[in-house]
């Protein structure tokens, strides 16, 4: 089985903010940068079949979305998915972000950069509040585990 956890791609979590708004603004309109955000969703690592359960769901989500986190050595790793392709794609670029740091530096990211990246005004009221809920998500596990 494939490691079902994202690595991390960008040294630090501000530069996976940085590198995503690059991204996003090669864009000229949302149409775009959804099919953009979409294709992420597809590059995520499979999710473990077993993991798609209650115990895994992030509550406060219109559509299904799960989560798991493990610890290796004081830098959390994070797998997710959604049964949506708009938000399979959140959550990877939430992943992008906050998959691959300690808890320190996940609590440190505060989840504004959403917004200031337009990514919560450019979605459905339900589905804003769905990715900041997943973001509230990763920060409450990292601070579970924060010394």
């Amino acid at each position: 089985m494939t490691d079902p956890f994202v690595l991390p791609q960008d040294a630090t979590a501000a530069a996976a903010i940085a590198a995503i708004g690059e991204e996003l603004d090669l864009f000229d309109d949302w149409m775009q940068r959804y099919q953009y955000i979409i294709e992420l969703g597809r590059t995520m690592p499979p999710f473990p079949a077993e993991w798609t359960n209650d115990a895994h769901r992030v509550p406060g989500c219109q559509s299904q979305v799960w989560l798991e986190m493990t610890d290796r050595d004081g830098v959390l790793f994070f797998a997710g998915a959604s049964d949506a392709a708009i938000v399979s794609g959140l959550v990877a670029l939430l992943l992008r972000v906050y998959s691959g740091r300690s808890a320190e530096e996940i609590l440190a990211t505060d989840s504004g950069f959403l917004r200031d990246l337009g990514l919560v005004q450019a979605l459905s009221t339900n589905r804003g509040n769905g990715v900041e809920a997943m973001a509230r998500a990763i920060r409450h596990a990292a601070a579970q585990v924060a010394p």
